[in-house]
């Protein structure tokens, strides 16, 4: 008998390409759909969710759908509903986080929690965090609530509990983690709460201590669809693994790689899961590639699509992606291909510095405007937040209307904000609401009641908050420790007050930055985003640096520093009609497409980051690249300068390993008459010396062009030689190579260093 709904089944596979319909129209078992960039993704689960219930090889409430953000999973219903021509009512279409309150609502009673437990957002955890800290005698400033609980995070994304955690802990800062955790546990369970991670290990401990909850939502869910696989953490990886079965083999203990065997439990093994290796780009988020790249491993019977026809880009831009995306060892092999044409080839540009390469970029944005693109068509990527300073600067100054996605403009983000208001109290000591801002940022122990008692003692006197401050022992009711803390605080405030009215504005930041323990608390708290904080100061730093460079004789100081600054931060910047250029990092715009996309920054140390360098992460830096590459439709502008301002210094800039990865005929100019004669791809990092790539070798093909150009002065170095870096201290040169490259290992770490003589920071000792 024809299935009443073959007509409908053939409408919903019309239009979709070979590849796209057998992944909709496969049957039972494990299922990879390996997506390329704009291949479609979203439209293939959709079809396959529809197509499942249209065949009755499911119910809708028979079907677990997992997206990773709410936008996303909203979306997919909307697509859904679309195609069956009725609501959804019944499917389990959400986030993993979701998906697993509603499980817990039903069956937290067999882990002895309510029914109506509380689920303690980021800001309840780390309040939650600082009360087991403080219970431990944590110093609050040397280590934040917020690092602290960034380890518990990680911790239970590995399904580590305070008991595993304290057994593998190494060193003091781990078993002090642990005294914490220890604490923050029991205190969460007394509280008959969860935090977020919670959500997913609760899950997981459920699946696995009572079979029969196992096996009712095995049962229950026939088909189990999961979106952007290639971000699963190991929490989630074995979530998935008890509710479908299958997954790797008996072992017990640590499988290759640390990671837990778990024996996998029976169960239908009908998981389909969409993803691409090659842009697994959240590691920092515990993030684990291996779950997608071992997935035949798992399920050896797995059926295998590749989604490799792009509807987004040009073959220009597909080229460039293909190309550089092959550096990477160990993923699955596809190739983009697209039936949009060639397009324009990709335009590649090294400019003198930061502030030229900004002019050009909006000099190009000006130039597409007025060719008639509308500004929402328009994108600039950047590797760090803190890179959006020069190009908002410029976008201000030729009134082009702009906006930030995933972040804050910079002057509106709190740590430039903090480091404003500490300026402005020292230029106005009657600054009630910069005084506020910051006494108790980073913290002193200042809570609101002090700071209330000072402010109503100053009002009272009718004097500045800065005089009343001054005096802390005179303010009725303050205690002896906000006492102390205050006079400390005030104590620093008058030796930068004494230095503002004659240092240099960046030597006066620099200097607030250190003596108030801003950067101190940051660097405390051991996270990405402190990290970015404490870039985005570095950038406040530069902006002084660039006032005190430009301003004339007598036009300085620090009020008219503050003028300026006011004026920038307060330009008008609102919506209209022809909408907002976008600005954001690279993680940011994964998922996004734009025309007209200007990826800017692309030097060695900068993209790739130097801490991912560091870090052993140059593939995951790569897939980043490819992300941005993708996101280009029609054109595609890639930017780097020959110097930029980096910690203060002025530093050579060395282009990207990946701009040497792509194939020199998708690039509007060959690479070789891009840049400074000699340079070549020397730069930054190689004059700096954290040019090594993923294992601590020279990046392969970094050197080349030194070793065929040895044109220009070179500071001639011998084997044995004794120097001294500016950064890195003492050490012994030991290597000499062609085009003034020196190796030289340093004394304090014993790490061996790739230096360009000319132009490190280096004096013989």
């Amino acid at each position: 008998m024809q299935n009443p709904h073959a007509e409908y089944i053939e409408e919903l596979l019309e239009g979709l390409n070979e590849p796209q319909r057998e992944a909709v129209t496969h049957g039972e078992g494990p299922l990879l759909i390996l997506a390329g960039a704009g291949s479609g993704k979203t439209r293939v689960l959709a079809h396959r969710i529809a197509y499942l219930i249209h065949t009755d090889q499911a119910q809708a409430n028979e079907i677990l759908a997992i997206t990773f953000t709410n936008k996303a999973a909203s979306e997919m219903r909307e697509r859904v509903e679309r195609l069956l021509g009725h609501a959804t009512r019944g499917m389990w279409l959400m986030t993993f986080h979701s998906a697993c309150a509603r499980i817990l609502r039903t069956d937290a009673p067999r882990l002895g929690y309510t029914r109506q437990f509380t689920i303690y957002d980021q800001a309840d955890a780390r309040r939650l965090t600082k009360r087991a800290a403080d219970a431990v005698g944590v110093d609050p400033k040397r280590y934040t609530p917020a690092a602290l609980n960034n380890q518990i995070s990680a911790a239970k994304n590995q399904l580590r509990d305070a008991a595993e955690y304290r057994s593998t802990a190494a060193g003091p800062f781990e078993e002090m983690v642990a005294d914490v955790y220890d604490i923050y546990e029991r205190d969460l369970v007394r509280m008959n709460a969860m935090d977020f991670d919670d959500l997913l290990f609760r899950v997981v401990n459920l699946l696995e201590l009572f079979d029969d909850v196992r096996e009712r939502y095995t049962e229950m869910f026939r088909h189990v669809l999961v979106d952007e696989y290639q971000d699963t953490n190991h929490a989630q990886y074995r979530l998935l693994q008890l509710l479908v079965g299958g997954g790797r083999a008996p072992g017990g203990g640590e499988g290759e790689g640390g990671r837990p065997s778990y024996a996998g439990p029976i169960g239908h093994r009908n998981l389909a899961v969409v993803g691409d290796d090659a842009q697994s780009i959240y590691s920092f988020r515990q993030a684990d590639i291996r779950n997608i790249l071992d997935f035949q491993e798992d399920f050896p019977d797995a059926r295998v699509v590749k989604l490799e026809q792009n509807y987004r880009s040009t073959e220009t831009i597909l080229s460039a992606a293909n190309a550089v995306i092959a550096n990477n060892r160990g993923g699955i092999a596809k190739r983009l291909w697209s039936e949009l044409g060639q397009g324009e080839q990709i335009h590649l540009r090294g400019l003198d510095d930061e502030h030229a390469e900004a002019r050009y970029v909006v000099g190009e944005i000006e130039r597409l405007l007025d060719e008639g693109a509308a500004r929402s068509e328009i994108a600039v990527l950047y590797r760090t937040n803190a890179m959006s300073r020069v190009i908002e600067d410029t976008l201000v100054r030729r009134e082009i209307a702009y906006q930030v996605i995933g972040g804050t403009k910079f002057y509106e983000r709190a740590e430039i904000k903090d480091a404003i208001a500490y300026l402005t109290l020292l230029a106005n000591p009657q600054d009630l609401v910069s005084f506020t801002r910051i006494a108790n940022s980073p913290r002193r122990g200042l809570g609101a009641t002090s700071l209330a008692r000072v402010i109503s003692h100053a009002q009272t006197l009718d004097v500045p908050i800065w005089e009343a401050a001054a005096s802390p022992q005179e303010v009725p009711g303050l205690g002896a420790a906000a006492v102390k803390a205050l006079d400390r605080f005030m104590s620093t405030m008058h030796e930068l007050r004494e230095l503002s009215g004659e240092a240099p504005i960046a030597e006066l930041l620099e200097s607030l930055l250190s003596q108030t323990g801003y950067v101190e608390a940051l660097e405390a708290e051991r996270s990405i985003e402190a990290q970015g904080r404490i870039e985005n100061l570095e950038q406040l730093v530069e902006v002084g640096r660039e006032f005190d460079t430009a301003a004339a004789p007598g036009d300085g100081g620090l009020d008219v520093f503050l003028q300026e600054i006011a004026l920038v931060a307060d330009a008008d910047t609102r919506s209209d009609d022809a909408g907002l250029i976008t600005l954001m990092t690279l993680h940011n715009a994964k998922g996004l497409e734009y025309p007209t996309v200007f990826i800017a920054g692309c030097e060695e140390g900068v993209f790739p980051h130097s801490r991912a360098l560091d870090e052993g992460g140059l593939e995951e830096e790569r897939r980043l690249f490819y992300v941005g590459i993708t996101r280009a439709m029609r054109a595609l502008y890639l930017t780097y300068a020959r110097r930029r301002a980096v910690f203060g210094a002025s530093t050579i800039g060395l282009r990207s390993r990946f701009l040497d990865e792509i194939p020199a005929e998708v690039l509007d100019e060959p690479l070789e008459s891009v840049f400074r004669p000699g340079l070549g791809s020397i730069g930054r990092r190689a004059m700096h010396g954290a040019g090594a790539g993923e294992n601590g070798a020279a990046a392969p093909g970094a050197w080349r062009e030194a070793a065929r150009d040895p044109t220009g002065p070179v500071t001639a170095y011998r084997l044995g030689e004794d120097i001294v870096h500016a950064g890195f201290g003492e050490g012994v040169v030991t290597g000499v190579e062609p085009g003034g490259v020196i190796v030289v290992r340093f004394a304090a770490d014993g790490s061996e260093r790739k230096l360009m003589a000319e132009y490190a920071p280096l004096q013989r000792r």
